[in-house]
């Protein structure tokens, strides 16, 4: 990670945890930091950079944390918390999550905050809010 990252780290459980790290790589631009594998093709533990922030992502399972996390499709498709984060050239990042296949739930549009920003959702049903507003600036 990059010094002075983020001190807030989201963390979620999917149940394809390999393929949504390629996925979110790809349709979001996010970097493999650290990625461990598991047993029988899961992911015991992975960090994703993007920039400065940062997101620690799994399989799904029943351990000791995990029987505390539910995914949206657990959820009827419900998320109970969702990302923002801050991207410079926000018009590119939204061609490039629709070419990587992002569901659209918010299309992109100025702010009244400031900014531009857009919501989407990943092929296992998290939903992500990607925008220029930077909260610190």
């Amino acid at each position: 990670m990059k010094p002075n990252g983020s001190g807030i780290i989201p963390t979620m459980r999917y149940k394809d945890a390999p393929a949504a790290i390629e996925w979110l790589c790809n349709a979001f631009g996010f970097e493999k930091h650290l990625v461990v594998p598991g047993e029988n093709e899961t992911i015991a533990h992975a960090q994703l950079s993007f920039g400065n922030a940062m997101i620690m992502i799994g399989s799904e399972n029943d351990n000791e944390y995990g029987k505390f996390i539910k995914t949206p499709k657990e959820l009827n498709g419900f998320n109970t918390q969702t990302p923002y984060i801050v991207v410079k050239e926000i018009d590119k990042h939204y061609q490039r999550a629709i070419a990587g296949g992002a569901k659209i739930l918010l299309e992109i549009k100025n702010e009244d905050y400031g900014g531009r920003g857009y919501s989407c959702q990943d092929p296992q049903g998290y939903i992500w809010n990607f925008g220029s507003y930077n909260p610190w600036l």
